[in-house]
Order: C-alpha cells, then sequence, then structure tokens
C-alpha cells in the first residue's frame, strides 16, 4: 500500500545542510517530509566534525602532560593512556550532540522523518519505502563518503575510512594514513599523542590546499613530534605480514619504499553521494564531482535545489549550513541567491592549526597589482610566549588601498582568530577597520591587529608626513 505525500519541501539527507533546512522551513509552518537512509546528523555528528575533534581534544590532553615540566608542573612521566576510554569520550561527545539532530527532535517540529532509502521515479516524484512523496520543491543534501582509490591489495588487507576508525577502541601500534589532507593529517597526529607510531604517505604536498609559506610551519612542528610524512609518493600495492602486520609498497622520489605496519588508514579524499538516487529520472545532470547546479543551488531539473558535498562544493559542515540558508530564501521568500565561496574560511585543526578565508598570495598576485602582503609572527604576542606556544604567524594579504583580499593564520587557535578576518571579508572591510577597534590584552587575536598596523608604518617615513607634523607644532 503506497502512502502519497505531497509536502511543500522534500529534503533528501540529514545530515547539516538537509537538517538547516527542514528546521528552518518547519519553523515557518512549511510541510516538510525529511528522508534519511542512514544515521541523523550525517558524516558530521557521527563520522566527520565530531568524533575527530573529539579524538583530538583528547590528544591534545597526552601532549599537554608531556610539555607539563616546561612549565614547573611535575607530571608522571610513566601515564598511561587507555584506548578504550578514549573512545569512550568520543562515543560521549556524540551522544551529547546526538538530540539536536534526532528523529524525535525534528518530529517535534513538525518535520515527516522517513527512514529509508530515497530515489526519484521522475520529475516530480521520489519514492522512499512505502511513501511517494511528490513536493513542490526538492533538496538534495545527501553529502559525500570516503574516496578509497584501487589500490592492488588494499581490499584484502582491510583499511580504515574515517567512517569506520572512530569504531576501533584498541591502541594501534603503527599506523600508515594513505592522504597528506585535512582528514588524513589530524588523525595521524592525534594517534600519534595517543601513543601510536604514525607514517602519512602524500602524492604530492601534504595540506597542499594552503599557503606553503604557513603550512611549513605547522609541517616542521609535526614532524618534530616524530610523525614521518613522506611526500611526493604514491602508494603501489598492500599487502599483508604475518598474522596482524601490514605492509605498504609506494614509489617516492627515491624510488621504491616499503612501510610496515599494522593498521591503515584511507583518506584520500571524498566523493559526492551521487548513485542510486534516481537521478537520470528526474533529468538531474550529475558527474562523479557531484550533482550540477546553477549559481542559485538549482539543478537541471528546476524543482531541484542540490546543497553541500554533493554540489560539488567546498567539502564543508559550514558550506552546507550556508547552502541551506541560501536555498530557504529562495524556497520560501522567492530571493535570488548566489552563493559567495569568496567568503568561506576553513580550519585543518592540526597543532599548531591552519586557518584560512578568502585568497592566498599567489592567488591575489595573479588579480591584483601593488600587492602588500602582511605578517606578524606568534613569537611577538606576549600571551603566545605565556603559553609556549610561538610556533606560528598570521598572513594579510591586502591591495594598494588597504582592501582586504585574505588572510591564513597558522598558530594556536587558529580556527578561532580567522572569525574575525571572515567577517571582514565577508563586509568588504578595509586595514584601517582592522586597526580601529580595541583588542583586550594578552590575547592571541592582537597578532591580527598588529599585522594590519604594519600597512600603515611607510606613512611615518614619509616626507611629508613628517613635514606636516613639524608645521603642526609651531602652533603649540
Amino acid at each position: 500500500m503506497t502512502t502519497v505525500l505531497t509536502p511543500d519541501i522534500c529534503v533528501i539527507g540529514a545530515g547539516s545542510g538537509g537538517l538547516t533546512v527542514a528546521a528552518a522551513a518547519a519553523a515557518f509552518g512549511v510541510s516538510v517530509v525529511l528522508i534519511e537512509k542512514g544515521r541523523m546528523g550525517g558524516d558530521c555528528l557521527n563520522y566527520g566534525c565530531v568524533p575527530s575533534k573529539a579524538l583530538i581534544a583528547a590528544a591534545k590532553h597526552a601532549k599537554a602532560i608531556r610539555e607539563a615540566p616546561d612549565f614547573g608542573v611535575m607530571a608522571d612521566p610513566d601515564f598511561q593512556i587507555d584506548a578504550r576510554k578514549v573512545n569512550d569520550h568520543v562515543r560521549a561527545v556524540i551522544a551529547a550532540i546526538e538530540p539536536n539532530d534526532s528523529q524525535e527532535r525534528f518530529t517535534a517540529l513538525g518535520v515527516t522523518v522517513i527512514r529509508t532509502a530515497a530515489k526519484f521515479t521522475d520529475a516530480r516524484t521520489v519514492t522512499a519505502g512505502e511513501y511517494e512523496i511528490r513536493a513542490r520543491r526538492f533538496v538534495v543534501a545527501t553529502g559525500s563518503s570516503a574516496f578509497v582509490p584501487p589500490i592492488p591489495g588494499l581490499e584484502e588487507t582491510g583499511y580504515f575510512t574515517n567512517e569506520t576508525l572512530f569504531e576501533n577502541r584498541n591502541k594501534i601500534r603503527h599506523l600508515v594514513v594513505i592522504g597528506g589532507g585535512p582528514i588524513g593529517m589530524e588523525m595521524a597526529q592525534a594517534h600519534l599523542r595517543l601513543g601510536s607510531q604514525v607514517t602519512v604517505i602524500e602524492g604530492a604536498k601534504a595540506l597542499g590546499k594552503d599557503d606553503p609559506e604557513l603550512t611549513a610551519i605547522v609541517l616542521d612542528r609535526l614532524r618534530s613530534e616524530g610523525l614521518a610524512i613522506l611526500e611526493q609518493t604514491s602508494v603501489s600495492a598492500v599487502e599483508k605480514r604475518g598474522k596482524t602486520g601490514i605492509r605498504v609498497i609506494a614509489k617516492g622520489p627515491d624510488g621504491e619504499v616499503t612501510i610496515d605496519g599494522t593498521h591503515i588508514l584511507v583518506a584520500t579524499g571524498r566523493a559526492p553521494n551521487v548513485s542510486d538516487l534516481g537521478l537520470e529520472a528526474a533529468n538531474i545532470k550529475f558527474s562523479r564531482k557531484g550533482i550540477e547546479v546553477d549559481r542559485g543551488l538549482r539543478t537541471s531539473n528546476r524543482r531541484v535545489y542540490a546543497i553541500g558535498d554533493v554540489a560539488g562544493s567546498l567539502q564543508f559542515t559550514h558550506v552546507a549550513g550556508y547552502h541551506a540558508g541560501l536555498v530557504i530564501r529562495s524556497i520560501l521568500f522567492r530571493q535570488r541567491i548566489r552563493p559567495d565561496t569568496s567568503i568561506i574560511p576553513w580550519v585543518t585543526f592540526v597543532d599548531p592549526e591552519i586557518a584560512h578565508v578568502g585568497l592566498n598570495e599567489a592567488e591575489a598576485a595573479g588579480k591584483h597589482r601593488g600587492l602588500r602582503v602582511l605578517r606578524w609572527p606568534y613569537a611577538e604576542n606576549d600571551r603566545a610566549q605565556a603559553e609556549r606556544k610561538t610556533a606560528g604567524l598570521i598572513k594579510v594579504v591586502a591591495d594598494r588601498k588597504g582592501r582586504i583580499l585574505g588572510a591564513t593564520i597558522a598558530g594556536a587557535n587558529a580556527g578561532e582568530m580567522i572569525h574575525l578576518w571572515a567577517l571582514a571579508l565577508s563586509k568588504k572591510m578595509k586595514l584601517s577597520d582592522m586597526t580601529a577597534y580595541v583588542a583586550p590584552y594578552p590575547t592571541m587575536s592582537e597578532i591580527g591587529k598588529r599585522a594590519a598596523v604594519t600597512f600603515y608604518a611607510p606613512l611615518a617615513r614619509k616626507p611629508l608626513i613628517r613635514w606636516v607634523i613639524n608645521f603642526l607644532r609651531k602652533f603649540g
């Protein structure tokens, strides 16, 4: 027996973007059907941002104990790390956030939640189990999944992805991470600090999407902690070694190398979830990069929007939320929308963190003349000195008139400090605005203001400015 539903909006996918659309629409009294075949909360809550940051937090505590003697605090050098209790912490964090994304909460908001797979049967209809949904508008928010390259022997040997890593409750003796992007590097450092030996294999440059001047600071620190990072190295094959071991065979700049470990984490990027959605039946164009959308996030089927990772955009939870807000404005208020990717910040939560928004130096140089690049080191910040977190700097890129084009921060709390620069960029502010506010002392965010002030330092050396000062002195 098929039940036909005719809501105003049908959302496919209960991750960050889908949940935001459903909650916002329901708040305005709009009828919504939300379809999710997996876990409510999607990748971020269950396999991504939340568990990874919980694991990183545990790893930071381990690092803090090791560094305690530097502050005159005598810690036990033989302290123990209980892998099961670390995993309990990760599970507890997920459980604490879970109610916000739960089916019960959304049902209470007035959303009809269907827990099964969704599939388009034509341009205006989606089926999900015993339901047939004919909505005025559809929003596809199915996210992405870990991409696993076809490496010989990998399937036979076994491996983790971010979707299975947090199920592990035992200490890993030697983790081999394939992929030196944000996920790979974050998990590599966390496991290293929690007592594992870790080797990262990256086909190009580790943390390659960020400014190389600042990633060099981060990578130097990671290597100093004992993390082995093999760059320009591609994996050729994987094989079992003994009863519990694995061997990774790779080719680097100096020829073939072999790495013997116990576990593998594949962190080679993400693939949009577009299969089994019946997109062809709905006349929705897509590729392996995701669903094709126009500037207003609409697909080739005008009734259907796509948001977040599945739309082939920047793959961040906050981008999915940003898209969701835009789509709500389009569907409910018929506003014209156009996502602006130039204002999207991102953070890689290694330690020290690296955060970025806007154009980097190389991108800005290709678009602007008379570029000004401003820097200020953490070592010149009093709070950083007090906490012994002096590795890092802020790098701000501006045009010759002082308009902010981009900012990158490598150092402690960079993810928190980038907020101000993201706001400045989104509001088209100038460096003069960044020098005008009063920064509380002592805080690390002061480094941003100090960098902005350096833009005006050359004025003090101009003969005309000095002549004016001397002239005004004559009046008392």
